[in-house]
């Protein structure tokens, strides 16, 4: 039996009970009227109250076969440019390129998903990269299985485009990789010197560029880290899209 069944037999034998502990040379006119007037306005109340559990739309899981057409279509409908990082120590202000698409329309995907919300700039290594949008929390792999954990974002890489200070990277795996793709969930932000680009230069997908906050950027990648660069004290990511 659903909980709104027992809610309103509940609902009834309570209003029935009560009715009967009155003197019934006083019983209100219209019992039944009223009665189902009670039950109508608990049942409204509760779905009212089960729609604002979940008001994000639902889509269909990325898959390796349907990347492209999901993030392009999804890229028109959704043309949004501009995002902002929230972190303890500041906010990054994001644009995302229009002429690399997937990567544009699956940043914007994940972050009115609330997949970056509670994950990490999990990787800060000094005068070169902030890597982030990984955790140590089960929520991160909960998000990452719902949305479609093992697709990847086709390479977008633009010729002539190099990674300068404050590009934005996609994140990729070098493993059985030869067509250059990116990880979906994670990017970078690029602050090193030039001299430190050349693997990265046609191998990764910039995608966007850091407008504001690259003093937040610079304090994150020097913040101390572990032997595997992960930062000593946690720095959690909230993003959202401005426009």
């Amino acid at each position: 039996m659903s909980s709104i069944k027992i809610f309103i037999v509940i609902v009834l034998t309570s209003v029935i009970s009560l009715s009967s502990c009155e003197d019934t040379k006083k019983q209100p006119e219209n019992l039944s009227e009223k009665i189902q007037i009670q039950v109508n306005d608990s049942v409204k109340t509760i779905i009212s109250s089960e729609e604002k559990k979940d008001t994000l739309p639902k889509f269909p899981k990325i898959t390796d076969d349907n990347v492209v057409e999901f993030l392009t279509d999804y890229g028109k409908q959704n043309p949004e440019t501009k995002v902002q990082i929230s972190t303890r120590l500041g906010n990054i202000e994001i644009e995302l390129f229009e002429d690399t698409p997937l990567h544009r329309a699956n940043f914007i995907y994940l972050i009115k998903q609330k997949y970056f919300d509670e994950t990490y700039f999990h990787r800060i290594v000094p005068n070169f990269i902030i890597q982030g949008g990984n955790s140590d929390n089960a929520s991160t792999n909960k998000k990452r299985f719902a949305l479609g954990q093992d697709y990847r974002l086709p390479a977008e890489i633009i010729p002539g485009r190099k990674h300068s200070k404050g590009t934005v990277s996609g994140a990729k795996e070098y493993r059985k990789n030869p067509d250059k793709k990116s990880a979906p969930f994670e990017f970078f932000i690029f602050l090193g010197p030039q001299s430190a680009t050349s693997h990265l230069n046609g191998n990764y997908t910039i995608f966007g560029k850091v407008t504001k906050g690259m003093n937040v950027v610079e304090e994150i990648a020097n913040l101390e880290a572990s032997d595997d660069d992960w930062p000593m004290k946690n720095v959690p990511i909230n993003a959202k899209v401005l426009h």
